[in-house]
């Protein structure tokens, strides 16, 4: 069985460490851990991992993000991956930073990236997991604040987040997609996480009480 995983961003490294390529660096980290390396091919840079009789086809398109679709559509059919075993990856500014949520289908929700892709496919019955990013702009500053740099707070909390999406990717080609929706959807308050964070580092260093 072959799942496409497709992170969605931007190429180039001005774009890193934005919001808005939390597609990439889930992709990255994954591929990190799993010590696998992608290569660059048509539309996209491409990993493959196998894991538990399934390989994982791993995609970052190089298409930028309004163009998403054209990277996702060629390589569905170049690896011969049936719709249903696709998962899309990307940030959302309606859910609270850190929030996850795995649907099967949906709208856009005002995503350039996924609504290339419902446009270049014809249909908006794919799974996608949404990672929250929080809506912390002002009116009219929305484009600059998905393109902005993860501040402070943010940079402490995502190694665990990312830890738990490469989680869900496993369990979505592995249990299917509704078991993996009730594991992983959760609700994510970032400041007590945070709170949980300090303490445990306190206690490994032995600085508390």
């Amino acid at each position: 069985m072959k799942y496409l995983i497709v992170g969605l961003g931007n190429p180039g490294v001005e774009y890193s460490e934005t919001r808005h390529n939390i597609g990439f660096k889930v992709l990255d980290a994954f591929a990190e851990a799993s010590d696998i390396f992608f290569e660059h091919l048509r539309y996209a840079d491409i990993a493959k991992l196998k894991y538990k009789g399934r390989v994982f086809v791993l995609a970052k398109p190089m298409t930028y993000m309004n163009l998403s679709g054209k990277a996702v559509d060629y390589w569905l059919k170049k690896e011969n991956v049936p719709v249903e075993n696709l998962l899309i990856i990307v940030d959302d500014l309606a859910l609270p930073f850190g929030t996850i949520r795995i649907k099967d289908s949906g709208g856009a929700g005002g995503h350039n990236g996924l609504n290339d892709i419902i446009n270049i496919l014809g249909h908006q019955n794919f799974n996608r997991l949404r990672f929250g990013i929080g809506a912390g702009y002002s009116k009219g500053k929305q484009v600059d604040y998905v393109l902005e740099n993860w501040n402070e707070k943010e940079i402490k909390l995502l190694p665990e987040r990312l830890k738990k999406i490469a989680g869900a990717v496993k369990n979505f080609g592995t249990i299917g997609i509704e078991r993996t929706m009730n594991l992983f959807n959760d609700k994510y308050n970032a400041e007590t996480e945070l709170l949980k964070l300090q303490n445990k580092n306190s206690d490994a260093d032995g600085t508390s009480g």
